[in-house]
């Protein structure tokens, strides 16, 4: 028998500030009048100075989907580097992907209104800046806070680092990797969204957008405050038909990402994906369920607001297809109240209580506001928790094994005193392998090796939180480790000639390793991609050589040296490049004086410090 689910958590997500500011952003996305100007900034100075920006809903299809022929059925297009550097992943380096009419939308105002202008004036005036909108209105503010968010963090502004952006009943707009990239910046909880249950809009990409246009124009047209009292009943079967047709995709969707963090392995799952094209769009940023005036249900985890989705739609048996639409279409615009009940009402931390449950007293139903939950939505829920508690302790024993890590590479950093002491570069030292530490040296240097291609994997087996990559603690030592241990892994690969067979280090033979761990070390310091090569020093070295002794002359290589001595003099200079590089028993010093012309030598800006 079902047992007595567990009185709810409450969450102390808002404070009492930022709730007025909530409701303040209610007001403005629901005007009495219909705003004609794209977007339109309103000043205040309770409960603290900031200025709120607001853009409005379109309610065209076009304004959704685009016309443009060939273009993917779910509208969906690579976000521009430029305007978001930070919205891809970050090892894989595959950028976000979002609407890409939202995003043209968007970048239509950057270029042609005075948003930029009218933000820059709010943080001069030490303003808070506030995005905010209904509907696709919501899309294109949560598009400008990232955008201010990716600026904030570029110029390095401490006090405008965390603007508010705030949406009712606003659509999905990114994927997987949008949402990885906003929760691993820590901009999450920015990007408040406010959603009732039964709302249709947030779901309607989950549809495929060209296929559906005339539909989705009927649904747009229903929801218009233009046409208040039209009826889905009055457009014959199109609207209900629509529904049907987003309750199956939704289906699918919440289906198949269920047997991803479920830990389902079965090769159906790929298959599935190869003859059905299921929507990229996944929810992101922290949502607020309204479902009472007097209560939220509040949720950071995008797999249960996913599993949510659907689970909220799920059809009674008693119910009508099109009783269904209706209510669904009219939920859109019953986002008022939270004008007057936002300051008093209750933060739920639904998730939490439901994962905290005693395994097997699991009630059998539950419920979001007057939505009654089945057993297998509740299941769902829970495994979504449960997925992201892994994910943590995964964390957790990623962070025991730090102390080894740091110990090895204590080890090996002995190691590297100690050859300098003998006058030899370690690079050298541990290629020839002639002495005892050279062998404890590569002993070392393969403990790591697994250690850091644990972690590598993890990361792409998404087993890890999604900011794990943005820790400090943890870029600080991916970068201290690629810069002493990847020397030594090219040292091994020019040793054994696996150049011969594979080809060059950097082209083919770099572990991931070290490549993860150099972005990582680029997007903390919001440098640019592939700037960071400084570890790589000896295989852009072995590379020169090879080259010279197969005949080829310095003049095709010039171009090369010179940009590789510019490079290792930054290094250098940085301390990024140790010092034994010059040591003048060093490889790398002999071929420099014995290889290179010595009209180019004298003139070279490296000079000085292979002098030295």
């Amino acid at each position: 028998m079902p047992t007595d689910s567990p009185p709810p958590r409450r969450v102390a997500s808002l404070s009492d500030d930022d709730r007025l500011l909530v409701a303040h952003c209610a007001a403005l996305s629901f005007p009495s009048s219909s705003p004609s100007a794209s977007f339109e900034v309103h000043h205040a100075s309770h409960p603290y100075p900031c200025a709120a920006f607001a853009f409005p809903p379109s309610w065209s299809a076009a304004d959704w989907m685009g016309g443009d022929v060939g273009r993917p059925p779910f509208g969906d297009a690579e976000v521009d580097p430029a305007l978001f550097p930070s919205l891809r992943a970050i090892g894989s380096g595959v950028p976000a992907r979002t609407n890409a009419v939202f995003l043209a939308a968007f970048r239509r105002l950057l270029d042609g209104s005075p948003l930029q202008s009218e933000v820059s004036k709010a943080v001069a005036d030490e303003k808070r800046v506030v995005f905010t909108g209904h509907s696709s209105g919501g899309a294109i503010a949560t598009l400008a806070a990232i955008w201010f968010l990716e600026k904030c963090t570029r110029q390095g502004s401490v006090n405008q680092a965390h603007p508010f952006c705030v949406t009712f009943g606003a659509p999905l707009i990114g994927d997987n990797i949008f949402n990885h990239a906003v929760r691993r910046e820590g901009w999450s909880r920015c990007i408040l969204h406010f959603l009732l249950p039964l709302d249709i809009v947030p779901r309607i990409p989950l549809t495929p957008l060209a296929s559906l246009r005339e539909e989705i124009q009927s649904v747009l047209d229903w929801i218009s405050p233009q046409t208040p009292n039209n009826s889905p009943a009055g457009r014959s079967l199109v609207i209900p038909e629509y529904y049907e047709t987003l309750l199956r995709s939704t289906l699918s969707i919440a289906s198949y990402e269920a047997c991803s963090f479920m830990g389902c392995t079965s090769s159906i799952l790929g298959t599935l994906t190869s003859f059905i094209d299921l929507s990229p769009y996944r929810p992101c940023g922290t949502y607020h369920f309204l479902t009472s005036s007097e209560q939220l249900i509040v949720l950071t985890n995008s797999d249960a607001v996913l599993q949510l989705l659907f689970y909220c739609l799920q059809l009674d048996p008693q119910q009508q297809l099109l009783d269904a639409a209706a209510r669904s279409l009219s939920a859109h615009w019953q986002y008022e109240p939270i004008k007057q009940c936002m300051p008093d009402i209750v933060c739920v931390d639904y998730l939490g209580t439901i994962s905290s449950t005693v395994p097997g007293r699991q009630p059998y139903r539950g419920a979001i506001g007057t939505i009654e939950l089945s057993k297998e939505a509740i299941l769902h829920l829970s495994a979504a928790a449960q997925w992201e508690k892994q994910r943590e302790r995964n964390q957790r024993k990623i962070d025991e094994s730090c102390q080894k890590i740091q110990e090895a590479l204590r080890s090996l950093n002995e190691y590297k005193r100690t050859c300098e002491l003998r006058g030899v570069s370690y690079y050298d030292s541990f290629k020839l392998q002639r002495e005892v530490h050279d062998f404890n040296a590569n002993v070392r240097r393969l403990e790591l090796a697994g250690l850091w291609d644990e972690i590598v994997e993890m990361l792409r087996r998404r087993e890890l939180p999604d900011g794990f990559e943005a820790r400090e603690e943890w870029v600080s030592l991916g970068t201290l480790f690629r810069r002493l241990v990847e020397p030594l892994d090219i040292a091994n690969y020019y040793r054994h000639s696996k150049n011969e067979d594979t080809g060059s280090y950097l082209s083919k033979g770099r572990p991931r390793r070290y490549k993860y761990t150099q972005k990582w070390h680029e997007q903390r310091q919001r440098a640019p991609v592939g700037s960071s090569l400084e570890s790589c020093f000896w295989a852009m070295v072995e590379e020169l050589q090879a080259e010279m002794v197969d005949g080829r002359a310095f003049d095709d290589l010039k171009d090369r040296v010179v940009k590789l001595e510019k490079d290792a003099q930054g290094w250098y200079n940085s301390g990024s490049l140790g010092k034994d590089v010059f040591l003048g028993s060093s490889s790398f010093v002999e071929w420099w004086r014995t290889k290179l012309p010595e009209q180019h030598r004298s003139v070279s800006c490296i000079a000085k410090l292979v002098s030295l």
